[in-house]
């Protein structure tokens, strides 16, 4: 009979999309015009970078260093909304509505680690952070809610 110790699983993924999405908040805080706007995306930002730190442990024990990298989709979407920003009427409302998508990739991404046999410190951290990436995906989709034109 074998004794294996759990892993931690796809740790190092949720933290390249907060990355790339405290980085997309932080980019998008020059292009918009409403100062509250602007107040929220850098609480956002603010909060994804809490949250790498408190997820870097975890990534160690994954993967033997901490997580540096970006995801490649959250990237994308950055540059489709600086493309499309350009064009748009409501630059404000462009770039919620994308940050919310990727509140959505953050929730993703976490319940997919969630889903992985986590050692059980693994999973109370994840799911701590998965309530508090709820909390910040709800406030983004009322933002988005109430700026959409009627």
């Amino acid at each position: 009979m074998t004794n294996q110790l759990k892993q931690v699983e796809k740790v190092s993924d949720v933290i390249q999309v907060l990355k790339a999405g405290a980085d997309f908040y932080r980019d998008a805080m020059a292009d918009i015009d409403s100062m509250s706007i602007k107040g929220t995306f850098k609480r956002m930002a603010e909060n994804k970078e809490k949250t790498i730190s408190t997820l870097q442990p975890l990534a160690i024990a994954e993967q033997g260093e901490k997580e540096k990298g970006t995801s490649w989709a959250v990237e994308a979407r950055k540059m489709y909304t600086k493309f499309s920003s350009v064009v748009s009427t409501d630059r404000d409302f462009t770039y919620v509505n994308q940050l919310e998508e990727v509140e959505d990739k953050v929730l993703e991404a976490l319940d997919e680690a969630l889903d992985e046999d986590q050692p059980s410190s693994a999973m109370a951290t994840l799911r701590s952070v998965r309530a508090e990436a709820q909390s910040l995906h709800d406030e983004m989709k009322a933002l988005q809610n109430n700026m959409k034109p009627h």
